[in-house]
C-alpha cells in the first residue's frame, strides 16, 4: 500500500524514502534489459521510471508497434522479475529529447488543437492510452505487478499547454481518462516546476547542475541547486522553451519529491556540458538537506534512439524541437551510459541510495532546518553552506562546500550549533569540494554515535557502516574510507555482506555476477564461509577478508587504418569466444563521430572530451567498424568546457583506440 501526506510517502503505513531512476525501454535493446535493470538495482534504485513515447509506438497512424525494444509488456515483466517497482510516464507529450516531444508526425497534422481542451485531441489520446493499458493489463500493483504509479503529461502549463483553471481541467481530464481506461494505481504524479499545473496529481520536482538546452555558449552563472533552501523550484529547467518562476500549488500541502534531478546532462550540438560526479552527488546532498524525501534521477540509464520507420526520432531544430541532438546516442552522461557502462556518478549516487534504503524512514520525518546565516546567493563563496534535519533527539548536519565550476574556500575550525537542540558539534575543517551529512546523537546497536565527521552508508547485519575521517561512538560501528565506499555493494542473502569490488557487479537470481575487464579483487565483510570457485583467499584487510581471481580470457586486438581524411577503419581480431562483451574505447578530436557496421550507422557522439565507449556485443561483435568524423572549426557555435588545440582553424582526428574483453563471473 502506497500513500502520502504533506511530509513524505508511505509504504505499508511506514515512512518511505524511495530512490528512483529513469530508463527508457525503447532506447535499449530488449536483450539488454535484464542486465541493465539489475545494474540499476545494484546502484540502489528501487523504483524505475520510464516514458512511453507515442512516436515510438504509433509512428504511422493506426500501426502500433510493441515489438522488440518497444515491447512494453515484456519490459514491465522484466522490471518485476528483477524485483523493482515502476512509474509509467504515459504522456501523451513527454519531451525527453524525442522528435516532436514524442508526438507522431501524423498527430501534428490532425484537425485538432494539441495539448488543449479539444475533444478531438482527447479522443486521439484516449486511443493511445487504451493501447498502452492493453500492454500492461495485469501488471499493475493491484494485480501483483510492479507499476505503483503513473505520471500524467510533462511540464504541462510550463512547456506548452494551458495554464490556470483551463490547464487544471486538462490535467484532470487526462488523469480521469487514464483511470477509466484501467490505470488504477496508488500514485498519480505530475511535474510541478515553473508554473506547471497538476490537476490534483502529486507534484514531483527537478533540478539540474547545468543546462545543455541553454541558448548561449558561455559558462552559466553559479547554480542555485547547490544552495540549501526551502524553495523547491528550479527556474532553469525548460528555459529553452520559456521561463517560469512560480509554483502552481501550495508546497506545504505536498511532500518534497523529485523525479528529475539531473543524473547527467544530454549533450546538445551547441552546448557540450560535462557534469562531474561530484556535481550530481553534491546537488543531491543539498536536496536532501533541504527536505527532499524522494531522490529521482533523469536519466539514470542512458540509451540509443530506436530506428524510425519514416524519420529519425531525435529532437532537432528542423523538426521544430528546441535543440539539435545526436541522431542515435542518448547516453545523457548518466550514471549508467548508453551501453550500461558505469560512469563515476553511479558510484557517488549509490552511496546515497544505500543510505536511504537503510535510514530513509527515519530521515523522512525529520524536517529541514536551514539557519539564517546559510548563504542564499548561489555565487556566495565566503560562507559555509549547511543545514540540519533532526527529530529533536538526534539527526544530521548537512554540509556542502562544492559548487560546479566555482572555487570554494577552506573553512577552518567550524563550530555548528543545532537549531532546536542543545547541541554544539565539535570543530570541523571543511575542505574545498567537501560535502556530506554527519550524524549526531544517533542510536546504533549497542550504543550511540555522539558525532561523526563521516556519512552513514548502510547496516550490515547489526553493524552500522560509515565512510569518512573520524567518529566518536560506542556500539557496533564500522568506519571505512570514501574510496572503499565508492566501490562497495551491499549483498543480501542468508547473511548480509559488504563487498568492496574493483570490478562492476550485480546481484541477480543467479547469484553475484561480476563483469571483469581485469583481475578481480574483492574485500568482503564478514568473510564468506567458503571461498568461491576460481577465487583465492589471500588474507585480511582490517575486518575484511580479501579474495582474488585472475582474469582467464585472452585479450582481443584492434588495428586502426586511415581510409580517408575523415574516415578510419577499426579491425578487431582474436575476440574470445567466451567473452560476455568486448569494450572498444576511442579517443577522437572532432565535432562529432559516427560508427558504421556493414555500412549502417549504429551509434554517434558529439565531442565533449573525445572519450567514447562502444560495446561490441550490441552490434554482433563486428570485426570491422568504420569511424566517420566531422571537423570541429574555430567559428562553430559550440560551447565546450575545454576547447582542443586546433590546427589551421579546425581539427578532425582519431587519436587512439583500444579493445578489452569482458568476462562474466558468477558466484553462486
Amino acid at each position: 500500500m502506497y500513500t502520502y501526506d504533506s511530509i513524505c510517502l508511505y509504504k505499508d503505513n511506514k515512512p518511505w524514502f524511495p530512490f528512483m531512476g529513469e530508463v527508457h525501454y525503447s532506447r535499449l535493446p530488449e536483450h539488454e534489459w535484464r542486465d541493465a535493470l539489475y545494474r540499476i538495482k545494484m546502484g540502489g534504485v528501487d523504483v524505475v521510471a520510464s516514458y512511453c513515447f507515442w512516436i515510438h509506438h504509433e509512428e504511422i497512424k493506426g500501426d502500433y508497434d510493441f515489438t522488440g525494444c518497444r515491447d512494453l509488456r515484456l519490459f514491465v515483466q522484466t522490471v518485476k522479475d528483477c524485483g523493482l517497482s515502476m512509474f509509467l510516464r504515459i504522456g501523451p507529450w513527454s519531451h525527453g529529447e524525442a522528435r516532436n516531444g514524442g508526438f507522431p508526425d501524423w498527430l501534428l497534422k490532425e484537425d485538432c488543437e494539441l495539448r488543449k481542451n479539444d475533444p478531438k485531441y482527447f479522443a486521439l489520446v484516449q486511443g493511445y492510452y487504451q493501447k498502452l493499458y492493453e500492454q500492461v493489463e495485469g501488471l499493475l500493483l493491484k494485480n501483483g505487478g510492479p507499476i505503483i504509479g503513473v505520471q500524467i503529461e510533462n511540464e504541462y502549463g510550463h512547456v506548452g499547454g494551458l495554464t490556470g483553471d483551463a490547464g487544471e481541467e486538462h490535467m484532470r481530464t487526462l488523469t480521469n481518462m487514464a483511470k477509466q481506461i484501467g490505470f488504477d494505481v496508488p500514485l498519480y504524479t505530475a511535474t510541478g516546476w515553473n508554473g506547471a499545473v497538476l490537476g490534483d496529481c502529486l507534484p514531483v520536482m527537478g533540478g539540474y547542475c547545468d543546462a545543455p538546452w541553454d541558448r548561449g555558449i558561455t559558462q552559466r552563472k553559479p547554480n542555485e541547486n547547490f544552495v540549501f533552501t526551502h524553495e523547491r523550484n528550479d527556474i532553469g529547467i525548460g528555459s529553452d522553451a520559456g521561463l517560469g518562476s512560480r509554483l502552481s500549488y501550495d508546497m506545504h500541502k505536498f511532500p518534497y519529491l523529485t523525479a528529475e534531478l539531473g543524473g547527467g546532462l544530454q549533450v546538445t550540438h551547441h552546448r557540450r556540458t560535462m557534469p562531474a560526479a561530484k556535481d550530481t552527488a553534491a546537488m543531491s546532498v543539498v536536496k536532501m538537506g533541504s527536505g527532499c524525501n524522494l531522490l529521482g534521477y533523469y536519466m539514470y540509464h542512458g540509451g540509443r534512439n530506436p530506428q524510425g520507420k519514416l524519420t529519425t526520432l531525435q529532437e532537432t531544430y528542423a523538426s521544430g524541437g528546441y535543440n539539435d541532438l545526436p541522431e542515435l546516442s542518448y547516453d545523457f552522461q548518466a550514471p549508467l551510459g548508453a551501453y550500461s557502462q558505469i560512469h563515476p556518478s553511479y558510484h557517488e549516487l549509490r552511496l546515497l541510495a544505500m543510505f536511504v534504503k537503510d535510514f530513509g524512514a527515519d530521515l523522512c520525518v525529520m524536517p529541514a532546518m536551514i539557519p539564517e546565516d546559510n548563504p542564499k546567493n548561489p555565487a556566495d563563496i565566503e560562507h559555509l553552506r549547511y543545514s540540519f534535519r533532526h527529530n529533536g533527539t538526534w539527526g544530521y548536519a548537512f554540509i556542502n562546500n562544492h559548487v560546479r565550476h566555482m572555487s570554494r574556500p577552506n573553512f577552518k575550525n567550524v563550530v555548528l550549533t543545532v537549531p532546536g537542540m542543545d547541541v554544539v558539534l565539535p570543530p570541523m575543517d571543511i575542505a574545498p569540494g567537501q560535502f556530506g551529512f554527519y550524524p549526531y546523537n544517533m542510536p546504533v546497536h549497542g550504543g550511540m554515535i555522539t558525532f561523526a565527521e563521516a556519512t552513514p552508508l548502510c547496516t550490515i547485519n547489526q553493524t552500522m557502516v560509515l565512510y569518512g575521517t573520524r567518529i566518536d561512538a560506542t556500539g557496533d560501528v564500522l568506519l571505512i574510507s570514501k574510496d572503499d565506499a565508492l566501490q562497495s555493494y551491499k549483498i543480501i542473502g542468508a547473511q548480509e555482506h559488504l563487498m568492496i569490488s574493483n570490478q562492476p557487479l550485480i546481484q541477480s537470481n543467479e547469484g553475484i555476477e561480476i563483469f571483469a575487464e581485469a583481475d578481480v579483487r574483492l574485500k568482503v565483510y564478514p568473510a564468506w564461509n567458503q571461498t568461491p570457485d576460481g577465487f583465492e583467499y589471500i588474507g585480511t584487510d582490517g575486518v575484511f577478508a580479501v579474495y582474488e581471481r585472475k582474469k582467464i580470457q585472452s585479450q582481443p586486438t584492434c588495428r586502426v587504418e586511415k581510409i580517408s581524411e575523415y574516415m578510419y577503419r577499426l579491425t578487431c581480431s582474436d575476440i574470445p569466444e567466451t567473452a560476455d562483451d568486448v569494450v572498444c574505447r576511442l579517443h577522437y578530436t572532432a565535432d562529432c563521430a559516427e560508427i558504421y557496421v556493414d555500412g549502417k550507422k549504429v551509434m554517434d557522439d558529439f565531442y565533449t572530451d573525445g572519450h567514447w565507449q562502444i560495446n561490441l556485443r550490441r552490434h554482433g561483435f563486428p570485426n570491422i567498424m568504420d569511424i566517420v568524423l566531422r571537423p570541429l572549426k574555430k567559428d562553430d557555435f559550440v560551447y565546450l568546457e575545454a576547447w582542443p588545440l586546433l590546427e589551421k582553424g579546425q581539427i578532425c582526428r582519431l587519436d587512439n583506440a583500444s579493445v578489452v574483453s569482458v568476462e562474466r563471473i558468477v558466484i553462486h
